[in-house]
């Protein structure tokens, strides 16, 4: 099918959707895509970038694009709160002969997003339909329709294929009645944004991971509209609290004074509670339907993992769908696409975030010690480290997944 026949459709216009767009569309497929906001939203959401999704990004730029709007930051640390020592700190530059991104890119994923979108500007082939929410989908063999309504109602929209990356609510997955398997964390996250100087002042360096008993904090830095950037913190919030004392400026002061003592209380930016849930969905694709990103996977926040597992989910359904549509390849590649994916998730992404909360949230002192000890010996070998880094920054997923076939997977 050339760029003449029926578009594919795509449900989201976060980095993840409007990462799928702009690699179909430079392929010449017609590609309509649906966003429920007005634009771009500006949020603090996430930012962290790892080698193995930096590698595939290079096309056009955009990797280092994103570097010259973020900040590069190939270090981070553990430490243990309780008696203030740095446990551990991690090198990218030991993976200086397996990426040529031995570091990770603090970008904003609304920055991200915002690059993308500047690229897909330039393809005549791509509609990018904001203020456009899909409310419903159906299928045929041999296509899939969504209904989107916008500023003139609902209205029906025929493709090839559809791909929902409309986040962890999903519409999309909803509507096909794939199941989200999981479960959802007892305790909130709460994010709080602040331009004190954690670098300057305490030593950190921009990724910075606390361990804390029943509790933790990540401490990292993003550049936002420029120097001297913003550092964001995130803490475990307790469901006995309610939502108005955690929020309320006593409340906040507390919970980072708690962490970091400081005589001045911090100026707070921004402040944010969620929800946060550890689910993968049964499958990534039925019929011409796919998933990615949130849609398909959510997970903490700690290790950063979940925005880079959708990007990575994008650059290989691309891959993949265009491969079906321009060139007959069977659509059991499209299987292949879902078995590769939600291994990653599973085996990689779930795995590794759970194991992540687990170890900074330690309470029993024989853990504790275990911990914090396999962390110290990490980081004291280099062929040890070197493992670890392999896996916190997706590059051993990302060789997982390569030697999936259709046959094997």
């Amino acid at each position: 099918m050339s760029e003449d026949g029926e578009p594919v459709l795509i449900a989201g216009g976060g980095p993840v959707g409007l990462l799928c767009a702009w690699l179909l569309g430079r392929r010449g497929l017609r590609v309509r895509l649906f966003e429920e906001n007005a634009g771009p939203q500006a949020d603090p959401r996430a930012a962290t970038t790892h080698p193995a999704t930096l590698e595939l990004l290079a096309v056009d730029g955009l990797a280092e694009d994103m570097a010259r709007a973020g900040l590069v930051a190939p270090i981070f640390q553990f430490w243990d709160r309780p008696s203030g020592e740095l446990v551990a700190q991690f090198d990218h530059a030991l993976l200086k002969d397996d990426t040529r991104y031995p570091y990770v890119v603090q970008c904003e994923q609304f920055k991200t997003a915002k690059l993308i979108l500047g690229r897909l500007r330039k393809l005549l082939n791509v509609e990018v339909l904001f203020g456009h929410e899909v409310i419903g989908v159906k299928q045929t063999e041999g296509s899939v329709t969504a209904e989107a309504r916008g500023p003139d109602g609902v209205k029906p929209h025929t493709g090839s294929y559809l791909i929902g990356a409309d986040g962890g609510r999903s519409v999309v997955r909803k509507q096909c009645e794939i199941p989200f398997e999981g479960f959802t964390w007892p305790e909130r996250f709460i994010v709080l944004t602040t331009p004190y100087d954690f670098e300057a002042e305490r030593g950190f360096c921009y990724r910075s991971y606390f361990a804390d008993p029943g509790a933790w904090c990540n401490c990292f830095k993003v550049s936002a509209d420029g120097p001297p950037g913003l550092w964001r913190t995130v803490f475990p919030a307790g469901s006995e609290q309610s939502e108005a004392d955690i929020m309320s400026d006593a409340g906040v002061q507390a919970r980072i004074q708690s962490f970091f003592p400081s005589p001045r209380a911090y100026d707070i930016v921004h402040r944010n509670l969620y929800v946060t849930h550890q689910r993968v969905a049964e499958t990534f694709r039925k019929g011409r339907v796919l998933l990615a990103g949130d849609a398909a996977h959510v997970n903490n926040p700690i290790g950063g993992m979940g925005l880079n597992g959708g990007i990575q989910d994008a650059a290989n359904l691309a891959e993949k769908l265009a491969q079906v549509i321009l060139e007959g390849a069977p659509e059991e590649l499209l299987d292949l696409y879902s078995r590769q994916r939600r291994t990653v998730a599973v085996e990689f992404v779930q795995e590794q975030s759970i194991a992540n909360k687990k170890r900074l949230e330690a309470r029993d002192p024989e853990a504790r010690r275990r911990n914090l000890g396999e962390l110290r010996e990490m980081a004291a070998d280099p062929a040890r480290a070197r493992q670890f880094l392999l896996r916190t920054s997706m590059l051993a997923s990302q060789k997982r997944v390569a030697a999936m076939t259709l046959e094997s997977a």
